[in-house]
């Protein structure tokens, strides 16, 4: 199931006040070599060219469809490509900032990925990644519930997928014993309030329920689908409703 631009940018006001509190963290050093990870339509990528003039942005993201959108965007200093987190890693290149919003809580075992991401940077050398703090966000919480009850256990032959992020301190652990410093790391709240569930169930449906009803047939997706709804209504019985979205914000310069 391709990821859809139109239903992730539904939530575009509220995806965007993470990116710029993580774009106020970087600081200008002229003539960087930038990789964004997981650039999506590449609309925020163009706006840290905007907000770094001098510097070279290189966009990937694995989705062709959200791609697809960034083809206008291109220019001598802005540049998109289709590829992994993990294809980006292999290649022999090096960067002045690493900056990532909202897409490394797809990549697993983030105690190994960080510090491959740190060894891709030049000496002092800037990393800039902010990802939803899944395990602490109850939109997330009911999904894997969900997926490890019958009868979706067996209809998803017992997938299901736990949440790589990790703890802010564990993070902090991990860039420090990579040689990161002047560290900044944050765990923010960034509130949706929602007239109705339909609200909630349709800020999931663009990001982490894909990977779950793509691996489910036209009647289970229903099923599966009705099922969550009613779960999120009876978390959340009073409306309009506030959900806590949780996410860690991760800053730091290598040595």
């Amino acid at each position: 199931m391709p990821w859809n631009p139109d239903v992730y940018n539904q939530f575009k006001s509220i995806r965007f006040k993470p990116f710029y509190d993580l774009a106020e963290l970087i600081t200008d050093e002229g003539n960087m070599k930038a990789v964004d990870i997981g650039c999506g339509t590449g609309e925020q990528t163009a706006i840290l060219t905007e907000k770094f003039p001098d510097a070279v942005f290189t966009g990937i993201d694995s989705s062709p469809e959200m791609l697809e959108k960034s083809r206008t965007l291109e220019n001598e200093r802005l540049h998109f490509k289709i590829s992994t987190t993990e294809a980006m890693l292999d290649a022999y290149e090096s960067w002045d900032l690493i900056f990532s919003n909202a897409a490394l809580q797809w990549s697993d075992n983030h105690q190994e990925l960080f510090p491959k991401l740190i060894s891709k940077l030049n000496m002092g050398g800037q990393l800039a990644i902010q990802m939803p703090y899944q395990p602490g966000n109850t939109l997330n919480k009911i999904l894997f519930e969900l997926a490890d009850e019958e009868p979706f256990k067996s209809q998803l032959n017992s997938w299901n997928r736990p949440s790589a992020v990790l703890t802010i301190d564990e993070y902090a652990q991990i860039l420090f014993d990579n040689d990161i410093q002047d560290l900044n790391l944050s765990q923010k709240v960034y509130p949706i309030i929602a007239e109705d569930h339909e609200t909630l169930f349709n800020f999931i449906s663009g990001s982490a329920l894909i990977p779950y009803l793509e691996r489910l047939d036209e009647e289970q997706q229903k099923n599966f689908t009705t099922e969550f709804k009613q779960r999120i209504s009876k978390n959340f019985p009073k409306l309009p409703a506030i959900y806590a979205f949780k996410r860690i914000l991760l800053y730091g310069r290598k040595k």
